[in-house]
């Protein structure tokens, strides 16, 4: 049995409405749809960026942002996070003043949705990060993993246009988190780990987005040494992978997988021929899953 300690809430009004829509047809239906909101992040008094977001755990996103662009060291203290769900912010509070002015001026677009930001030196810590080299995936456990995952209650489930990332630990999925962009929910993760005191330690990362560096990077950062996807692979996503000695591995749908970069940590423990392939329901909303931009 699947133990997630976190998953999404399919049925938050909040997070998803129903709008009028006019068929193939010409037949008047009705559509569900997420929803998208503004969130601007403070750290202590100073503005850093507006994230179009579903809106829920705002705590984690503003921390794992914060994290995973290297403006908030994980040994600093937090006093006081802030939400206003009336003016859509939310201020993160520290012991000490935070200077990043420096980095805000080298902001700029990535090529990832929802207006997922990096910064010029995103890299600064990248090459200093050892991941463990004795940390194993096993084959039976992808194949858990992505019949768990794939079948869980979610939002893009229910309403499709969002992306998933799971933080998993053996074959067993812990925290799952939905948003509009895959940058978002990674620092979600990112945020609910520190927050609540969870380490990187035998944690198996899976998203159900493209491979892309910027997901590459924010995974490294977090000590993560495996990272999942059934989607695929960008150029500069591999490169950086074998960079950093992450196994990396993508295109995992039913019976198979690609890894690119990292195999050695897979221990081959499955046989594929006893493998059921996936269902065409869960193919076809996989695939609608993996078009999201």
């Amino acid at each position: 049995m699947s133990r997630f300690i976190v998953t999404p809430d399919p049925q938050n009004p909040r997070l998803v409405e129903t709008v009028r829509a006019t068929d193939h047809t010409g037949m008047d239906t009705e559509a569900s749809v997420p929803v998208e909101r503004p969130l601007t992040l403070f750290l202590n008094s100073r503005e850093v960026v507006t994230m179009m977001t579903i809106g829920d755990y705002p705590e984690c996103l503003a921390v794992g942002y914060l994290l995973n662009q290297n403006m908030l060291q994980p040994t600093e203290e937090i006093v006081g996070i802030d939400v206003d769900d009336e003016i859509d912010v939310v201020v993160v509070r520290t012991e000490e003043e935070t200077d990043f002015e420096e980095k805000l001026k080298r902001k700029t677009l990535t090529s990832g949705c929802a207006q997922g930001t990096a910064f010029g030196d995103v890299m600064e810590k990248f090459d200093e990060v050892i991941l463990p080299p004795d940390a194993v995936v096993r084959t039976s456990w992808i194949y858990r993993l992505s019949r768990a995952i794939n079948t869980q209650p979610s939002i893009y489930l229910r309403a499709g246009a969002i992306h998933g990332c799971v933080l998993c630990e053996a074959d067993q999925p812990l925290i799952y988190m939905e948003d509009v962009g895959r940058h978002n929910a990674i620092d979600k993760i990112a945020g609910y780990m520190l927050l609540n005191g969870m380490g990187p330690k035998n944690k198996i990362f899976y998203t159900t987005g493209r491979l892309t560096s910027e997901m590459v990077i924010k995974c490294v950062q977090m000590r993560i040494p495996i990272l999942i996807s059934r989607s695929g692979f960008t150029a500069w996503g591999v490169e950086l992978a074998r960079r950093a000695n992450l196994t990396l591995i993508g295109r995992a749908k039913g019976k198979r997988f690609l890894c690119v970069s990292g195999e050695e940590r897979i221990v081959f423990d499955a046989d594929p021929d006893q493998v059921p392939e996936e269902s065409a329901r869960v193919q076809r909303k996989a695939s609608l899953r993996e078009d999201v931009v």
